[in-house]
């Protein structure tokens, strides 16, 4: 029984549930919390906690160019194996351009009528139509940065990605890569759609520059998530007997990367037995020309069958958020293994520009990228282990580990073992160090 909402989660059924014993045993327990919310007991402790907090708030200031500030972030409380879904909001929080946007959207009231004030008791049976993801995302990114040294519970947001993100129900360990795109592709498709009235145009006429801007769309019109995340690529494939080039121009919200088989036996960066694997090997490893094999045969219109080809991927249009996943988990026989290999990844001036299209046509800074955050992935599969969440902000890193919130430096940080990094485009005011 979650104490706060007092829903009871059975996990025969893999589902919240309303319905009772008998007795009425579950009703008499969530009787028996609310009348110790109001019991002198409750009270004491609810000063001895503000005690903590207070003493805590202290333990939390730094100098900052010899005055003293204190961390404003927050972290996340973690639901149960929730760590993947923390991790990936914090990550997302700390993503200004994107961030900012739905922290400027009106609130949306979705409970009315008799409902409104009263607790509901979370079950997946309710349907979807009361419930919006951009609301409680909203909602959460507003909670981060409020300066409140209490984590802020994400249940409310938990509750919708259940009801409207099957494959996330329960509380196994989930990969955060895969809860990334079911993010990203449900925010903007409701987006599209529209949400409390407001029509998904009048929304992006809020930031015409985001709309003006973006020329990739997935699945349908576009919106934030495809105006900040949105890239294309061009696929080429070319038949080895004919000749010919076939291209096709495909949309992208990240780029999945695999770390080359001659670096996976490298594990960190201080072992000597060869070079250390870096981002640009990833990369090079994209779009590399690549002979595809016998099960990849490409079907030749002038051949009128399938022949052997070639594959090469070139960068079209860069985005304004450059999302890289590096794919540690692969299937063996049995099992998905993790390839943990160490990565270099810089945090400044990532140049992309040798891998575009047309580099001619693209100014001498709207090709470097600064990081902004970094997931990574602790343990040994994806079932299992942990994830946490490096994110600069104001001009200083931090550590989120769920409810945990701490100030760390670079050099930490360029030694994590990155499974997800966001870099973000560079203004052509800043520097210009290269990677």
């Amino acid at each position: 029984m979650d104490c706060s909402s007092y829903s009871t989660y059975c996990y025969r059924c893999d589902d919240f549930v309303v319905n009772d014993t008998k007795l009425g045993l579950v009703q008499k327990v969530r009787e028996h919390l609310q009348n110790l919310e109001n019991s002198a007991f409750t009270t004491d402790r609810h000063r001895k906690r503000k005690l903590l907090e207070n003493s805590s708030l202290n333990s939390k200031l730094l100098k900052v160019n010899g005055s003293t500030a204190a961390i404003c972030a927050t972290g996340l409380r973690n639901l149960g194996n929730t760590c993947f879904m923390n991790a990936i909001l914090q990550s997302l929080s700390n993503i200004e351009q994107f961030c900012c946007y739905f922290k400027e959207l009106p609130a949306v009231e979705l409970r009315n009528g008799k409902t409104a004030g009263r607790r509901t008791y979370h079950t997946r049976s309710q349907g979807d139509s009361n419930v919006s993801l951009v609301e409680e995302f909203r909602k959460t990114l507003c909670a981060l940065w409020q300066g409140s040294q209490t984590a802020f519970s994400p249940e409310s947001l938990f509750y919708v990605v259940w009801k409207i993100m099957p494959n996330f129900r329960g509380y196994q360990q989930q990969d955060a890569h895969e809860f990334m795109r079911y993010l990203l592709d449900h925010l903007h498709l409701e987006l599209q759609g529209g949400f409390n009235g407001v029509s998904r145009s009048a929304i992006l006429q809020e930031n015409s520059t985001l709309s003006a801007s973006n020329k990739c769309c997935i699945n349908g019109a576009s919106t934030v998530v495809t105006a900040i995340f949105g890239g294309v690529l061009q696929n080429e494939v070319n038949c080895l007997i004919c000749g010919t080039e076939s291209r096709k121009f495909d949309p992208f919200l990240d780029l999945s990367l695999d770390i080359p088989s001659q670096f996976r036996s490298k594990r960190s960066k201080n072992q000597e037995n060869g070079p250390v694997c870096s981002l640009r090997d990833c990369l090079r490893s994209f779009t590399d020309l690549e002979e595809l094999d016998e099960t990849e045969l490409y079907m030749c219109h002038k051949c009128k069958k399938k022949q052997k080809s070639t594959k090469k991927f070139w960068i079209q249009k860069l985005p304004k958020v450059l999302c890289l996943h590096l794919k540690r988990f692969h299937w063996t026989a049995y099992l998905r293994n993790k390839v943990d290999t160490y990565v270099e990844f810089p945090l400044r001036g990532l140049d992309m520009k040798c891998y575009l299209l047309e580099p001619e046509n693209s100014g001498p800074d709207n090709c470097l990228y600064d990081l902004a955050a970094v997931v990574v992935h602790h343990g040994s599969g994806v079932g299992s282990g942990h994830y946490t969440a490096y994110a600069t902000h104001e001009g200083r890193w931090f550590h989120f580990n769920d409810s945990t919130v701490t100030l760390t430096d670079e050099e930490t940080v360029v030694k994590a073992k990155a499974y997800i990094l966001f870099y973000v485009e560079r203004q052509a005011k800043a520097g210009s160090d290269k990677l």
